[in-house]
């Protein structure tokens, strides 16, 4: 679906936005690929990689706050990813008029854009921290998602469709535990927040597939959020550095002790399948248009709950230390 056609990706430059650029011109023959994002110092180092296909891809400066440039940008494109947003919880506790701007309105922007230049398919990246969330950066990244399930219902006779992808903490992204736990192995001791912490776990890979995938699946509407493996903190402790010390710093502001990426309250909405979760939107031509269960779904109990510390699959030590030794392939300097 994504040959001949041009595709835009915002926050582009990340490590998420690489993998995706490098995995659609590897399978697609896209017309035109358009990275979206801030930091032209980004931009040029991203350029370097890519070179034989330095024709089709366009780097725009823009930020999603800005209207304006959206709309620019967006002009006879068929297909977005939304993948820009303020990430860092810590960050965002601090700066919190600045993750309202850029998650909330820039989210509202996005559809606002979308909608204007009849952009055929927008998928917007979440996050587990969306789900009942206890710190802003959850909180408008939920206020965000309910933002893109909306748009379906804004866009009318245009027809563009909004679908929303939840994911766990990607496998050596930045600022993950993974490549701190790297830099902290050369002083002999792992800081850790709370021993009992677990988490979602996806890789990169993994990420950006599920993201392409759901381009096929997607009615409008939707958060898909795949079955995914969880890890306790101290078997990622034990694979990096098995005789560091471990030191117990407490649970930082707005951190959660384990995560969850369907809660009780969308379970009555929420379909399974083999490999993935889709939660429903709550509009009254959903069912009649798309019934899931004909589709080989099954609607989850009342009681369900996706959450990390009660998943069905868990990372073992074994599993945590070929995640480590991939990603140090890929990042020499940390070994």
């Amino acid at each position: 679906m994504f040959n001949g056609k041009n595709i835009l990706i915002t926050g582009g430059t990340g490590s998420f936005g690489k993998q995706l650029v490098k995995t659609i011109l590897e399978r697609y023959k896209p017309h035109k690929l358009i990275i979206f994002s801030r930091d032209e110092l980004k931009q040029f180092e991203m350029s370097q990689n890519f070179p034989e296909f330095k024709n089709g891809i366009r780097y725009f400066i823009g930020d999603v706050r800005e209207m304006e440039r959206l709309e620019e940008a967006f002009r006879e494109v068929d297909y977005v990813i939304h993948a820009a947003a303020l990430k860092q919880v810590p960050a965002c506790e601090y700066n919190p008029f600045e993750a309202v701007k850029t998650n909330v309105l820039g989210a509202q922007n996005i559809i606002r854009a979308a909608i204007k230049q009849k952009v055929k398919k927008v998928i917007a990246l979440s996050t587990d921290k969306a789900a009942n969330p206890v710190n802003l950066y959850g909180a408008t990244k939920l206020c965000s998602d309910k933002l893109f399930v909306s748009g379906n219902a804004m866009s009318g006779d245009i027809g563009t469709k909004f679908a929303v992808v939840r994911y766990g903490n990607v496998v050596g992204s930045r600022g993950s535990v993974i490549p701190f736990f790297l830099k902290k192995k050369k002083d002999g001791v792992l800081p850790v927040t709370d021993t009992r912490m677990t988490r979602f776990s996806i890789t990169l890979q993994k990420g950006v597939d599920f993201v392409l995938e759901n381009f096929e699946r997607m009615h409008g509407g939707e958060v898909f959020v795949p079955k995914i493996p969880s890890y306790k903190i101290l078997d990622v402790a034990k694979a990096i550095a098995p005789d560091a010390k471990i030191e117990e710093i407490g649970i930082r502001p707005g951190e959660k002790l384990h995560e969850l990426m369907i809660p009780e309250d969308d379970a009555r909405h929420s379909i399974e399948f083999k490999d993935h979760y889709v939660i429903q939107p709550d509009f009254i031509w959903w069912n009649k248009k798309n019934n899931l269960i004909d589709k080989g779904g099954k609607l989850c109990s009342d009681e369900f709950s996706y959450r990390s510390n009660t998943n069905s699959e868990w990372l073992t030590v074994e599993d945590i230390k070929k995640l480590v030794n991939d990603f140090l392939k890929e990042h020499p300097e940390l070994k």
